[in-house]
């Protein structure tokens, strides 16, 4: 986590950018731009890939000087950000998201040093300054945290080393979480998340307190979390209030009144020219014509709307569409071991058959098996046993990350059209490239130069350009913009073949699946509902998860006597102090909110209020009643995680 104090301005919290430009190296990315952020408010950072998104993050982590222009903010202010990098350490998972919060970590070094050198007057101001900061509570929000973010409690203990790379980007994730801070800057960070964990950080968003600034590509993530949008587009930097939703449609509107000034200007300008160029040599006109030329280098610089997407791209009709296309009979999907000396088996007696116009989402924990699957479907795992039917000349269309790394990395874009279809020649693959956003010479820059969501864009060219019939499709969104998102929706939703889809993005599962499957438990099975239905069984799943570890906990504790019994409830109850004491504040808040919004609520049920001489107070008592209303929901959240955890905690002596 890299917490940085930013020194600007002391005087008014907020994040204030006048006249603001931003350059990287020759390039302009932002020029003369003004936006003024407000403490505690969330706003989704958006705009095409290279529009300036992640200088304006370096600048507000103090790393890029504008080039012009001011960027003020808040010098007592904590910034939190997600690192992207983690070191090979022993530490613990759960210790290394602890030092997240860095003032504890102070603390606890302080408090160290007061016991080595026995000063019990600051040892006991330094406990009560981490009480004060619910220090003591720090390991189980940490391990909430992890838990939220996928991890299990057996991994908990683990060194940080041995994790993956994805899996360390949800440590350093979590640990920017974690650190209390002012303003909490955060660049995609549901690109290494599944649909699980998106969902649970969601809700954690939408709780956090502090200022946030979200770049993000999800549309459905922006839309439940930030209340505002900063979009940076042709070098300027504009704010918009509401969610993602509210801005594309005040975007239309804007772009519709532009485009209607630019047309008008146009007509004005053909019409100034028109009189100058006919009476300009005419000596009795000629003062008029002077007239007419100085209003048309008057005329303001408008540029005309772009209201297109760059992708325009769309899948062939298939040559066939065989009925049934690919199906897994009573099979058995998994792995063979290094050593070939045995099979691990993932899932078991799947029974799949996809045929044209099947669009199915799969659903399920991380690690259930989702990606095995597709791999099985695919043909790139073998199943271990049972039936698997592929029609004859079956084209199937398979998008994976690992697929980003296979790219030949010398290779430009045309080189890898040209090696797949030889006879397209190279102005038409350039041509093709085009739809996906490859123009000039970036269809000849090298593979190894290029973003992931340009070797993502160029791995979906190849497959639209195979013209399959069956679509196998593994988190196709990460890393591409939200224009290529809503590009590929599209081209989905014409799609005459088969599509099987694992996505964490909501508005593409949302868009372009008609049915859900969930893989769990080593099965594969129809589920009914829909995403939000796919909430509630999480929810339920893991319940049921607490009721099995607790089950399995009394069972080990049934050996223990009575006096050590009540050791460990005195124990446990001790662990628990901070976190009830901290849940006690909490209810008592709510239950004064709802006092009040129950008094303010009787104002609101006088038809007098509703008079229009009173109007300025019913304004005052709405937005209280609005501010009461969202004040109660989001604690009555804290308070149900709370009881939760100290729930589990306290589930040993049950």
């Amino acid at each position: 986590m890299n917490t940085i104090l930013c020194h600007f301005i002391e005087e008014v919290p907020l994040i204030i950018a006048t006249d603001l430009s931003l350059d990287r190296g020759a390039k302009n990315l932002i020029k003369s731009s003004s936006f003024t952020i407000h403490p505690n408010h969330k706003v989704g950072l958006v705009g095409s890939n290279g529009c300036g998104k992640s200088s304006l993050f370096a600048a507000l982590l103090g790393e890029l000087s504008p080039d012009s222009g001011d960027l003020a903010m808040p010098t007592s202010w904590d910034i939190a950000t997600v690192r992207q990098e983690t070191p090979s350490l022993e530490q613990s998972a759960l210790d290394y998201v602890m030092d997240g919060d860095t003032e504890f970590r102070q603390l606890e070094h302080e408090l160290e040093q007061a016991r080595i050198t026995d000063n019990g007057n600051l040892e006991a101001t330094i406990i009560n300054k981490i009480d004060t900061i619910n220090g003591y509570s720090l390991p189980a929000r940490a391990g909430e945290l992890l838990h939220g973010l996928g991890f299990l409690q057996s991994q908990l203990a683990n060194p940080v080393k041995d994790f993956s790379g994805g899996w360390r980007m949800r440590l350093n994730l979590a640990q920017a979480l974690i650190s209390r801070a002012d303003l909490l800057l955060l660049d995609e960070p549901t690109n290494h998340l599944d649909l699980d964990a998106v969902i649970w950080l969601q809700r954690w968003l939408k709780r956090f307190t502090g200022t946030l600034v979200l770049i993000s590509h999800d549309r459905d993530f922006l839309d439940t979390v930030i209340g505002q949008i900063l979009h940076i587009e042709h070098q300027r930097a504009k704010l918009y209030s509401g969610n993602y939703t509210a801005f594309e449609r005040q975007r239309r509107e804007h772009l519709a009144q532009q485009d209607a000034q630019y047309q008008k200007q146009q007509k004005e300008a053909a019409h100034l020219t028109a009189f100058v160029d006919r009476f300009r040599a005419k000596a009795s006109k000629a003062k008029q014509a002077q007239s007419r030329l100085k209003r048309l280098e008057k005329l303001p610089d408008l540029a005309p709307a772009h209201v297109d997407s760059q992708f325009t791209f769309s899948f062939e009709e298939p040559e066939s569409l065989p009925y049934p296309l690919l199906s897994l009979d009573k099979s058995e999907c998994g792995y063979p071991k290094s050593d070939h000396s045995e099979q691990v088996t993932i899932l078991n007696d799947v029974g799949l058959t996809l045929v044209p116009g099947s669009r199915i989402g799969l659903l399920g924990r991380n690690g259930a098996g989702k990606s095995t699957l597709i791999k099985s479907l695919a043909g790139e795992l073998a199943i271990l046993n049972g039936e698997r039917y592929c029609a004859q000349d079956l084209k199937v269309g398979y998008f994976s990350q690992h697929q980003l790394e296979q790219l030949h990395a010398p290779s430009s874009p045309v080189d890898h059209i040209l090696r797949a279809k030889p006879a397209l020649g190279e102005p038409q693959a350039r041509t093709f490239l085009g739809k996906f956003g490859f123009s000039g010479d970036q269809a000849l820059s090298q593979v190894s130069t290029m973003s992931g969501g340009e070797k993502a864009r160029l791995v979906l060219a190849l497959i639209v350009l195979e013209k399959p019939q069956l679509l196998l499709l593994d988190e196709p969104t990460n890393h591409l913009d939200l224009e290529m998102r809503q590009a590929l929706v599209m081209a989905l939703q014409d799609f005459g073949g088969a599509i099987i889809l694992i996505a964490h993005d909501r508005f593409l599962l949302e868009s372009c699946v008609d049915e859900f499957y969930l893989v769990a438990n080593g099965r594969v099975s129809d589920f009914s509902g829909d995403i939000d239905d796919y909430q509630q069984w999480l929810n339920d799943d893991k319940k049921q998860t607490l009721k099995s570890v607790k089950s399995a906990e009394l069972n080990t504790d049934k050996g223990l006597d009575k006096k050590q019994l009540r050791q460990q409830q005195a124990e446990l109850r001790k662990k628990s102090a901070p976190l009830r004491k901290e849940a006690d504040k909490l209810e008592k808040k709510i239950h004064q909110w709802q006092e009040e919004l129950t008094k303010v609520e009787a104002l609101l049920s006088d038809s007098d209020i509703y008079q229009a001489e009173r109007k300025s107070e019913l304004t005052d008592l709405l937005k209280k009643q609005a501010k009461l209303k969202g004040d109660i929901e989001e604690n009555e959240m804290d308070w149900l995680e709370l009881a939760e955890q100290i729930e589990e905690m306290m589930s040993v002596s049950s």
